[in-house]
């Protein structure tokens, strides 16, 4: 799937071209200038939000780009948190002090796992988008449809773990800030 229509890049010089074109029609009195550069300045605001819009499961994104498996470390150490909490719980319910510090310890273990593999799908998805960019421009420049069309399909998928693990790293954000 390509992401031309979706391109972040692209909402933002459209976002500015628009801004340009109804400036100029602000100073010479040209409604149509004007119209013309907020409509534009409208479809970038929708390009910027469809490139990042992102729909989480378990174990996968999908966003305009594609769909991608999550990191496996994402999905264990979100386990291991939830099975450290119970835990804790438990412990806490009947009196272990042991049973309480041993589910503390795995929900924070959970926790560092999960923000690794979080770590591991961003990094991966922003190497992805560099190297599937470079490399459809040379195929792109040599003329080899098939290898441009490879590295378009490298970059979306790595956009699309980019943006999963933003997406998720904002939530946890969020939620601590709640606390």
């Amino acid at each position: 799937m390509s992401s031309d229509n979706t391109s972040t890049l692209k909402s933002y010089v459209d976002s500015a071209t628009g801004a340009v074109q109804n400036a100029l029609g602000n100073l010479t009195g040209s409604t149509g200038d004007q119209a013309h550069g907020q409509a534009k300045q409208n479809k970038a605001e929708a390009e910027h939000d469809a490139s990042h819009a992102t729909l989480k499961g378990p174990g996968f994104t999908a966003s305009a780009s594609g769909v991608t498996k999550d990191d496996p470390d994402r999905a264990a150490g979100s386990w291991n948190q939830t099975v450290g909490s119970a835990k804790e719980a438990l412990g806490g319910a009947i009196g272990s002090e042991g049973l309480k510090q041993t589910g503390r310890q795995q929900n924070l273990e959970g926790q560092q796992q999960e923000a690794k593999g979080q770590v591991s799908d961003y990094t991966k998805g922003v190497g992805d988008r560099i190297t599937g960019t470079a490399g459809a421009a040379v195929a792109g420049l040599t003329g080899n449809k098939s290898a441009q069309q490879s590295y378009q399909d490298q970059h979306d998928a790595g956009k699309t773990s980019q943006r999963g693990a933003e997406h998720d790293i904002l939530k946890q954000a969020e939620a601590e800030k709640k606390i």
